[in-house]
């Protein structure tokens, strides 16, 4: 999973960045991207798209990865997701995350064919999370970064169960849509939201001790 990251050394560059999001497709919640730069290449853990990772393989693999990348991290609310739709949102993720390393990139290597504003070289790769060891360490940053977030937004909004499907949607998140209506979190302009019955205010669930 080097060949990208090597041909770009042969050509010159030396922080190369891989770049890679989480959080397209689901009903509710940001959308979320990681830059990553490698310090080291060899992993103890599984590196792969984190979509081909169990949660607990991912867990290991991020705690791994923490130690061995230089990482930048972007979050776009679900509401700015509204506002210029989702391709727009995940380009400003990107933008942000890797405005947020601490290395400034000479080279990124981009998942999908997201088109992003820099100056430097970019190479755009189709799958690129299950063929550049950068893109798949980015990817796996991203899913856990929005995971967690998403596992927070389940002890304010209980109802819809973001815990388990993480905004997806779900037969359980879509049952529970129907059954409440929209959360603040929900993304007001994707189907099914958008003709889903209003939000019905409610109290967070109260722990009991």
């Amino acid at each position: 999973m080097l060949y990208y990251e090597s041909k770009a050394r042969r050509a010159g560059f030396r922080c190369i960045a891989g770049v890679d999001e989480a959080g397209r497709g689901p009903l509710a919640g940001p959308v979320v991207a990681a830059a990553l730069i490698l310090k080291k290449t060899a992993f103890k853990n599984r590196i792969d798209d984190s979509k081909k990772l169990t949660p607990k393989s991912r867990l290991l693999a991020f705690n791994e990865i923490l130690k061995k990348a230089w990482i930048g991290i972007g979050i776009v609310s679900e509401k700015i997701v509204d506002e210029l739709n989702i391709h727009n949102a995940t380009i400003m993720a990107m933008e942000k995350s890797i405005s947020n390393l601490k290395i400034v990139p000479d080279c990124l290597l981009i998942d999908g064919n997201m088109k992003l504003a820099r100056s430097c070289k970019k190479t755009c790769i189709v799958n690129g999370d299950s063929r550049s060891l950068s893109i798949a360490c980015a990817s796996i940053v991203a899913k856990v970064t929005r995971d967690n977030i998403m596992v927070s937004y389940h002890n304010k909004y209980p109802r819809y169960g973001f815990s388990k499907h993480k905004g997806y949607g779900t037969k359980e998140h879509l049952f529970s849509l129907k059954e409440h209506g929209p959360s603040p979190i929900h993304r007001k302009t994707f189907r099914p939201v958008s003709q889903s019955k209003p939000f019905r205010h409610f109290e967070k669930t109260k722990t009991h001790r």
